[in-house]
This record gives structure tokens, C-alpha cells and sequence, in this order.
């Protein structure tokens, strides 16, 4: 991915995803977050569309029930899970269909993909680790690049790439399938088990336009809310906590992301907070999605602000985590090599005195975190290279 300069391998942990309005975009539910999964239930997605020409589907996911179990004093489980399709011949990834089988407990899901020798290094890591998959904190938990080809949050039904579009899926590649866990508020009965999975919708066609996925991120500094108290709300302490849960690049990528975003000077603390950050390689964005977690307000993903060839290309002034789809783009927007993205997000802190899953939790300074009671800001972009 070379859309978006990553900090760490971090970059990749987000994830999640989103609902888009604006200008170019349908509108999304209004209604900030009453709880984290509002509406949603397991089966609730709709039917698939039809197929197109060239196009069939092939089902991956779990086949054994997998219980997730938060890591080092936490709530929240990232585990990931080797798939294999069966591939072999060329095919491009068209359209992604997941069905959450335990949607209680499945905040969401990124597919990564896999060449034939990551897919062996992964097999290693799951084959030296006790259960099924292995804990994935940050990424796929495989060395080397792989791509994001497919996600899914709740409120997305079946995405679809736009016609004559795809990712790339060579013979003898398979999935690590990353599921994010949230297991707040499971209570004393646990989190049960799942056995997720995606339905793949892969073409044969050999002359489709190949995507890719860019993320571009800001950092959280939110304070604790008027009146909050407690050792949490220290910063160091806050982050300090973060790595605690989710290990030292998790930390380092808070960091990371200040000096970056904020040319190195002190943490600015505030509700909003941005980033711009430089296009590496040009292309047409297609689709768009925003995501930040339960303390999200509002979130708008422009380029080339403050210049005359400024355009919004995402504009979610209501965010609603139980509403989160990628989109297409009404008008596809062009980029370029040096470009300039801009990501900004808002918070609100007084959200987690409101919300049932985080009401019960001490207050906090909120960085970016993987965990459903920390937050992210991350604009994702689905991109057909130049």
C-alpha cells in the first residue's frame, strides 16, 4: 500500500469501518451511537446481489467454533484465522459478504491477503500457537506486506467493487482473516464462541482494473470528560496502558502519530484533531469509508484542503458506529503524487458516561488504541492505481 506513509505495522489494525454521506455520498443514519451494536444480529445481512458476468462465490471462515479470550488484563481479542479459497487460477475479488455469526461479540473484520509463501509463514504461526488462529494485535501477524482486500463492521451488508474493478488474487494466495472481539459487558456467562465468515464474490475475467486499499490516520488526544478524575486521565498513564494491553508498537504508534501529524511538537489535547498526509502514488478513488469507534462524532476525509483543487471526498458530520458501509463514490475523485490528504475526526468524551459498554469503565485519556473503549480516526480510501 503506498497511498498512505504507515507509521508502524499498526497502521493496519484499525478497523474498522464506516458510514459515509456528504456530497458524493447517501446519507447515513443521523442518530449518534446509543450502543455499540444497535440493530445488528447475526443473519441480519441482506441476500447477495446477483452475479456478473464471470463471477461466482466461494464461502471462507472459521469451521471450528472458535471462544475469544482478552489478552493481558483487557476486553478486547484480535485473533486471526488462515482461510484458503482454493485458488488456482487467476481471480480478482469482487465483492465481500460477512456474516458475523456471533455478532455480540464481533466488532469487525479485515481480510488480508496472502502470497503462497506468506500463507506458509502463516501456517507456521498458527501451527505454534495453542487453538485456532493466533493473536493478531496490529495487522495480520505475518511478516512482509499484505493487503487489505475486504472489511467488514456493522451495518455493511454486501460490498461490491465497482464493475470491471477487483483485487488482485493470485493462484495459491489465501485470507488471514482478522476478527476484532469486543467483550465488554459479556458478563459472567463469557463471550460464547463464533464461527464467522465471508462469502468471497471472485471473477475470472483477466482484464479488470486492480485495486488497492489506502488508509490515512490522525491521532486522538482526548482529555477526560468535565468532571472525569482518576489515574487514567494522565496521559503518560493512559498510554502507558495502551501498551499494556496491546503491546510497545501500540504505544510507539501513538506517539508516532503525534510527531507526524503535528511536526513534532507537544500533544495538542482537544475533541478534534487532523492530519494531513502526502499521496505517494496517483490513482481514482472509487469507494470511501471513515472509522472511529464509540466516541466518534464526526469524521471528513478531504484533498488537497485550502487549495483550488480542494474536494471533499468524504463528509460524515453525524457518525454512527452501528451504521458503517463502504461506499461508492457518487463522482469517482482522481489523485496524485504529492497530493495531500486530510483526515479529521471528532470525538466526545462525554459519550462514555452514556454509552452501556463504556459506563462502567473509570475514566480515561483517550489515544488511539485497537481496544473498543479506546478510539481510532482513520480514512480509508479503495483505489484503482495509476
Amino acid at each position: 500500500m503506498r497511498f498512505a506513509r504507515p507509521a508502524t505495522a499498526a497502521t493496519l489494525a484499525a478497523v474498522l469501518l464506516l458510514a459515509a454521506c456528504g456530497s458524493q455520498q447517501p446519507e447515513p443514519a443521523a442518530a449518534p451511537p446509543s450502543s455499540p451494536h444497535a440493530g445488528h444480529s447475526a443473519g441480519s445481512a441482506p441476500p447477495p446481489s446477483p452475479l456478473r458476468a464471470g463471477e461466482r462465490f466461494i464461502d471462507v471462515g472459521l469451521k471450528t467454533p472458535y471462544t475469544p479470550a482478552a489478552p493481558n488484563g483487557g476486553t478486547d481479542e484480535y485473533r486471526c484465522f488462515l482461510v484458503d479459497p482454493g485458488l488456482t487460477e487467476p481471480a480478482y475479488l469482487t465483492g465481500s459478504r460477512f456474516l458475523p455469526q456471533n455478532a455480540a461479540i464481533v466488532h469487525h473484520a479485515i481480510f488480508y491477503r496472502l502470497s503462497p509463501e506468506q500463507a506458509k509463514a502463516a501456517e507456521q504461526v498458527d501451527a505454534g500457537t495453542d487453538g485456532e488462529g493466533w493473536t493478531c494485535f496490529g495487522d495480520s501477524g505475518v511478516q512482509g506486506q499484505t493487503a487489505w482486500v475486504a472489511h467488514w463492521a456493522p451495518g455493511a451488508g454486501e460490498t461490491l467493487m465497482p464493475a470491471g474493478h477487483g483485487f488482485t488474487m493470485p493462484p495459491g494466495s489465501k485470507l488471514v482473516m482478522q476478527v476484532h472481539y469486543n467483550l465488554l459487558g459479556t458478563g459472567s456467562g463469557g463471550p460464547g464462541s463464533d464461527t464467522s465468515g465471508m462469502q468471497m464474490r471472485l471473477s475470472s475475467a483477466t482484464d479488470l482494473t486492480p485495486l488497492e486499499t489506502g488508509l490515512f490516520m490522525a491521532p486522538i488526544e482526548l482529555p477526560c470528560e468535565p468532571g472525569g478524575s482518576g489515574p487514567l486521565c494522565d496521559r503518560k498513564t493512559a498510554v502507558a496502558d495502551v501498551e499494556k494491553r496491546f503491546g510497545a508498537e501500540s504505544g510507539g504508534l501513538v506517539e508516532q502519530l503525534n510527531a507526524w501529524c503535528n511536526a513534532g511538537a507537544a500533544p495538542k489535547p482537544g475533541d478534534t484533531q487532523s492530519c494531513d498526509q502526502p499521496v505517494e502514488q496517483g490513482g481514482t478513488v472509487h469507494m470511501a469509508a471513515g472509522h472511529m469507534h464509540l466516541l466518534g462524532r464526526a469524521i471528513k476525509v478531504e484533498l488537497n484542503p485550502g487549495k483550488p483543487t480542494a474536494q471533499v471526498i468524504l463528509d460524515v458530520p453525524q457518525y454512527n458506529f452501528d451504521n458503517q458501509a463502504l461506499v461508492p463514490l457518487a463522482k469517482p475523485v482522481k489523485i496524485a503524487k504529492g497530493d495531500t490528504v486530510r483526515v479529521t475526526c471528532t470525538h466526545d468524551a462525554t459519550l462514555r458516561k452514556q454509552l452501556p459498554q463504556l459506563k462502567q469503565l473509570p475514566s480515561r485519556y483517550v489515544v488511539w488504541g485497537e481496544g473498543t473503549s479506546d478510539e481510532m480516526c482513520l480514512g480509508i480510501l479503495v483505489v484503482a492505481p495509476s
